[in-house]
């Protein structure tokens, strides 16, 4: 699972689990493409970038952005090996029938739709080169519906579908497409909005960015549209 000589970008950096994957590729000697929305962020959550890590700011809505990102990052470093999608984002509340089009929008733009747009600017570099691997991270709600979680099961339900339809098409070509599917991950913002729950049965970020990291790694590749559930003991 070493990462010398390889390049991982890594969207939603600045996150919890960025932060946690991050430091996982780069104790394995990646070099990374942290992207997110702003570099501000980027500095606040790893410092100053180094000669083997990368901040790119991208709107990963925005195709001219996130083909820009893929620019800069080819231009630093030669190419990208992996791609880890970690961009995402929670809401619920409401049931399905009131659940608003803001609120439909937003889960699968920030679960979805982000997977999309870097995919359509990593995989055609991927081909050319004659390979890679993608991890994506769905959710472990996205396997079946739940109460007041309707848009979010959809959004990352969605998730799981286009990992395996691209599983499928990109096989062939040596890319290699899976995604994880973990339940509430132990993070202060979690500890916070439920403060009655035991973190202890929560899935800690640096186990799951364990899981993503074999994923992305050689050492996965043979397994194509995988969805690998990651529970911690919830």
């Amino acid at each position: 699972m070493r990462f010398e000589n390889q390049t991982v970008m890594l969207t939603g950096a600045a996150g919890n689990l960025g932060r946690a994957v991050a430091a996982a590729l780069a104790a394995q000697g990646a070099r990374l493409v942290l992207v997110g929305r702003q570099v501000q962020s980027l500095q606040a959550a790893f410092g100053e970038a180094g000669e083997r890590r990368l901040f790119v700011a991208a709107d990963l809505l925005d195709d001219a952005q996130v083909q820009a990102a893929l620019a800069a990052a080819v231009a630093r470093f030669g190419r990208i090996d992996a791609l880890c999608n970690l961009a995402g984002g929670f809401d619920m509340g409401a049931p399905v029938h009131e659940t608003t089009e803001r609120t439909w929008g937003l889960m699968l733009d920030l679960n979805a739709r982000t997977l999309l747009g870097t995919a359509r600017a990593v995989v055609p570099h991927m081909l050319a080169r004659g390979g890679g691997r993608i991890v994506n991270v769905g959710a472990a709600a996205a396997q079946r519906g739940a109460a007041q979680m309707g848009a979010y099961c959809a959004a990352k339900s969605s998730v799981i579908r286009l990992t395996e339809s691209m599983a499928a098409e990109l096989r062939e070509q040596g890319i290699n497409v899976n995604c994880v599917l973990p339940t509430i991950l132990d993070t202060p913002e979690n500890r916070a909005a439920m403060p009655q729950a035991d973190p202890a049965r929560w899935v800690a970020p640096a186990d799951l960015a364990s899981v993503i990291v074999f994923l992305a790694s050689s050492a996965a590749r043979a397994m194509h549209g995988a969805a690998v559930p990651v529970t911690g003991l919830s």
